[in-house]
């Protein structure tokens, strides 16, 4: 394919009929944002937390639970699916369990959410609560009454986005803790949404959009970090960079779906998980098996990761991401043969975790504890259903 490497897998398309720009388009809610209950703060972590993930070993065979895992390392189920996961406690834990991530509690525990990616209104998002020595205290819904709910993304002041994958899909703030309402984000735009992440230094939070011709977006709030209005733009090709224009219509109350109404929008083919790091956006594709990276300070982007480089990939059906300290990119397979892969900084995917005997499932919402020793995920379906995991080893190290 021609053109600059950064734009591999992407293309660039007309809008369908009508005007390529409109000026912002700043939308909002009047709702009462989640965020205005917590502070902002970012999650609490250890100081100078390391990785240690370019160290960690060859994989062994698999434990009692079906997991194969690195020498040194172990895993434990938390949850199953229609199962109730704290004795005394009414929550029994939710089908399709998909995206996630933890939040640090007062107390030295923390919160792991998770997604539901079911039908019909009956999706939302649930928690697990984790005291000080790692053992689940409670379990409880933070979301209910949405659809699809696929992947998301944490706020640095403490909520959580659950993002809806269907044609109108819509963002929903949610409290960790259930002590405030979840609320839509309708400014966020209204389409197949896959997954979000925010930008904490250029306050900007980016989405991704599962469509084989999606796009990847930019959300400028109003009045950071509320997020009831702003601006919604989609990526552009301007050269060799990357530029932003504003969505005519986010909210999709006309015909056009919200990826048609820009001409020239950059295409990105099944986009899934996404994630800031160091500012740097990681994010993925699906439909191509590719990693990329757009560079926030310098507009451009760059190709990380492409399966069909290899004779023999290591990692295929890529999902879920979250980065690791040190910005190793942990990504979960969507099949392939059910891993969850890390791409370090160096370039090399490593295998850090596979499951045998869930076949037809997909691992999904891969996340850190804040002490970097425990890694959540999800088999989302299959012969045993829903199963929320829990692996502890030296993924990272605290130094100094």
């Amino acid at each position: 394919m021609s053109g600059p490497r950064w734009l591999a897998g992407c293309s660039r398309e007309p809008a369908i009929g009508g005007p390529t720009h409109r000026g912002p388009a700043a939308t909002g809610s009047t709702a009462t944002p989640a965020s205005s209950a917590v502070a902002p703060r970012e999650a609490a972590r250890p100081a100078r937390l390391v990785s240690r993930i370019a160290e960690i070993g060859p994989l062994g065979g698999p434990d009692a639970n079906g997991v194969r895992l690195p020498p040194g390392f172990t895993s434990r189920v938390v949850a199953q699916t229609h199962d109730v996961v704290v004795a005394g406690k009414p929550y029994v834990w939710h089908a399709s369990p998909d995206g996630g991530a933890t939040f640090a509690t007062e107390d030295g525990g923390w919160i792991y959410v998770s997604n539901s990616e079911e039908t019909k209104g009956k999706g939302g998002a649930g928690a697990l609560r984790f005291d000080a020595s790692g053992e689940v205290v409670d379990a409880y819904a933070i979301l209910r009454g949405t659809s699809n709910n696929c992947a998301g993304g944490p706020t640095p002041w403490g909520t959580w986005l659950s993002c809806e994958e269907h044609a109108r899909g819509r963002v929903h703030e949610c409290d960790p803790k259930n002590a405030v309402p979840a609320a839509a984000r309708p400014a966020l735009g209204a389409f197949k949404h896959e997954a979000v992440t925010v930008d904490p230094i250029l306050h900007h939070l980016y989405l991704t959009e599962d469509e084989p011709d999606g796009c990847l977006y930019r959300f400028v709030p109003s009045g950071f970090p509320d997020l009831s209005a702003g601006t919604l733009e989609v990526a552009v090709a301007a050269g060799d960079a990357v530029a932003w224009r504003p969505v005519p219509d986010p909210l999709f109350t006309g015909k056009r779906p919200t990826r048609y109404q820009v001409a020239g929008a950059l295409r990105f083919n099944g986009g899934e998980g996404i994630w800031w790091h160091d500012g740097v956006v990681y994010f993925s594709s699906k439909g191509d098996n590719r990693i990329r990276a757009y560079d926030t300070k310098t507009s451009t982007l760059r190709l990380l990761y492409d399966a069909a480089a290899f004779e023999a990939p290591v990692l295929t059906g890529v999902d879920n991401v979250t980065v690791s300290a040190s910005g190793d990119v942990l990504v979960a397979e969507d099949g392939g043969r059910m891993k969850v892969v890390a791409i370090t900084p160096s370039g090399e995917p490593k295998p850090l975790l596979q499951l045998v005997g869930y076949a037809d499932s997909e691992i999904t919402g891969p996340a850190f504890d804040p002490s970097g020793r425990r890694l959540y995920f999800s088999s989302q379906r299959g012969r045993r259903g829903g199963t929320t995991f829990e692996v502890t080893g030296p993924f990272h190290a605290t130094v100094g």
